[in-house]
C-alpha cells in the first residue's frame, strides 16, 4: 500500500486560528510564497487547494503550488506532487514522472518517498521491476524508521524475493516493525513463532504477537488468537 499525501499539521492549526480571528488566509500563504520565497508557504497553499481547505478544491492549482515548492527543495511538496502524478490528480497520470519526484524526495531523506519508490520497483510501475532495488530502498526507509518499509523488507527476506531467504533476518525486521505498531508485522511474527520458522517454536509467543495484532484491529489476529486460546495455549 502506498503512503498517501502529506497534510501539514501547520495548515490545520493556521486555518483554525484563521476561523477564530480571520488573521490568516490561503492568500497569505500565496503572498509569502511569491514575495518571500517561503517554500513552506508554497507547500501549504498547495495543500489548501488540494483538500479544499479555505478555498474551493482545485487540483491543478495545487499542482502549481506543489511544483514551485518542490523546485525550492521542499521535499513534502515533491512527495505530494509525485502522488498526484501517480494517481492522475490534476495532471495526466505519469508513473515515470511520479518516480522521478519520489527519487528526488527520497534523496532529500523523505522516508515515505523512499518507501513509495520501493513499491514502484517491486511492482514494476514506471520502472523495470527490480526486487533488489526495491529492497535497497526498503532498507533505507526502514533505517529511517518507516515501519511499513521494515515490514516489506521482512517479507522479502521471508520469501527470498530479491535477497537470499533468511527467516532470522525477517524475524528481526518484523520485531522492529511490530515495536513500531505495524500490526501486519506483529501478525507475521506470530506466524513465525507458531510454525517455528527462523525461531524456536513458541506457541505462547505466537499468541502474544497475534494478540497484539488483534488489539490493533486486525481480524486475522483475533481469529488466530482465539484458535490458540481454545487449544489451551497460555
Amino acid at each position: 500500500m502506498f503512503n498517501t499525501k502529506k497534510i501539514h499539521l501547520l495548515l490545520t492549526l493556521v486555518l483554525s486560528v484563521s476561523a477564530a480571528n480571520a488573521s490568516y488566509t490561503v492568500e497569505d500563504f500565496q503572498k509569502a510564497c511569491d514575495s518571500d520565497q517561503d517554500m513552506t508557504a508554497c507547500f501549504l497553499a498547495g495543500v489548501a487547494y488540494d483538500y479544499g481547505e479555505g478555498v474551493k478544491q482545485d487540483y491543478q492549482k495545487a499542482i502549481s503550488w506543489y511544483q514551485k515548492a518542490c523546485d525550492g527543495e521542499h521535499m513534502d511538496a515533491c512527495f505530494n506532487l509525485a502522488f498526484s502524478y501517480k494517481n492522475g490528480e490534476g495532471v495526466k497520470q505519469d508513473y515515470q514522472k511520479a518516480n522521478s519526484l519520489y527519487q528526488k524526495a527520497c534523496g532529500g531523506e523523505d522516508m515515505d518517498a523512499c518507501y513509495n519508490l520501493a513499491l514502484s520497483y517491486g511492482n514494476g510501475e514506471g520502472v523495470k521491476q527490480d526486487y533488489q532495488k526495491a529492497n535497497s530502498l526498503y532498507q533505507k526507509a526502514c533505517d529511517g524508521e518507516s515501519m511499513k518499509a521494515c515490514l516489506n523488507l521482512g517479507n522479502s527476506y521471508a520469501n527470498g524475493q530479491g535477497v537470499k531467504q533468511d527467516y532470522q533476518k525477517a524475524n528481526s525486521l518484523y520485531q522492529k516493525a511490530c515495536g513500531g505498531e505495524d500490526m501486519d508485522a506483529c501478525f507475521n511474527l506470530g506466524v513465525l513463532y507458531n510454525n517455528g520458522v527462523g525461531v524456536r517454536q513458541d506457541k505462547s509467543k505466537a499468541k502474544h504477537y497475534v494478540g497484539l495484532a488483534c488489539d490493533g484491529g486486525m481480524q486475522r489476529g483475533c481469529d488466530a488468537y482465539r484458535e490458540l486460546n481454545e487449544s489451551g495455549i497460555q
